[in-house]
């Protein structure tokens, strides 16, 4: 039987889509003689007709990934989006490599291996990207017998 008229109607007297209109299967005949609005309400009053429950979007697999990406799983080179300087920018790099020059400069001059002229000259020369990482700049002032 054909019951895509009777199911438009119910669709919009309960305000959903087409698809979500349940009709009992046991009462097709029934539906199929509803021709008008007024008789399509009266089935529905009866619960003949129904509008079947809105379907969500489960979260499940969204909240396994993130469990996964805590872990640090999902970060291979196929996951990687932008390139490496965008990912992590040189600012941010700079300032990570200046931060940790400074703290070691200051704890070389708190504990007196180098006086404040040599403290001064190779804070400079830091600041001028003579230095990529901490122990360059203590080789740097071994070889040239800076440290006391």
């Amino acid at each position: 039987m054909n019951l895509t008229t009777q199911k438009r109607l119910a669709a919009s007297i309960l305000k959903v889509g087409v698809n979500r209109v349940w009709i009992d299967p046991e009462e097709i005949e029934e539906v199929s003689r509803a021709i008008t609005r007024d008789s399509v309400r009266q089935l529905i009053d009866q619960g003949i007709i129904k509008a079947k429950p809105e379907k969500g979007i489960s979260s499940y697999r969204s909240k396994k990934i993130k469990e996964q990406k805590a872990k640090g799983k999902r970060k291979g080179r196929g996951s990687i989006k932008g390139a490496k300087k965008a990912r992590n920018p040189k600012k941010k790099a700079w300032m990570t490599t200046i931060r940790a020059l400074r703290g070691e400069l200051k704890d070389m001059r708190d504990a007196e291996e180098i006086d404040p002229t040599t403290y001064r000259k190779l804070y400079k020369m830091a600041k001028g990207g003579a230095f990529r990482s901490k122990s360059y700049m203590k080789t740097y002032a071994r070889d040239h017998e800076l440290i006391k």
